[in-house]
């Protein structure tokens, strides 16, 4: 059955059994994304954890905004849907945000109030 296949009237058993298994498959295949997501999104903190000791180092403030417009322009730019360029936008900007959390924690934890402005 194709995608855009007609989609009124009721199914049939054997139809009804192809969809749920085409759902089940689908399924499968968003779990296995959503695991590459967890591991590049813990790759990303890492390396924000890194230039966050860096920014600690060199005395600058956690939150960047002129990085994160930069961040945000390039994933709009990168983007080609299905999503739209704001829900990209909206989705990095939450990441953007835990990753400047994780920074505060760990400065924190380590005992160095975090530079903190704006």
């Amino acid at each position: 059955m194709s995608d855009k296949e007609d989609w009124r009237g009721p199914l049939t058993l054997p139809e009804r059994d192809e969809y749920l298994s085409r759902m089940d498959a689908l399924r499968e295949e968003i779990d296995r994304l959503d695991e590459v997501l967890v591991r590049l999104l813990n790759a990303r903190a890492g390396c924000a954890l890194k230039i966050g000791a860096l920014k600690k180092r060199l005395e600058m403030e956690i939150y960047q905004p002129s990085r994160e417009e930069a961040v945000l322009k390039h994933v709009r730019d990168t983007n080609a849907g299905p999503l739209d360029s704001d829900a990209i936008a909206r989705l990095f900007e939450r990441i953007i945000d835990e990753a400047r959390r994780l920074e505060r924690v760990v400065q924190e934890r380590e005992g160095k109030p975090p530079v903190v402005g704006q």
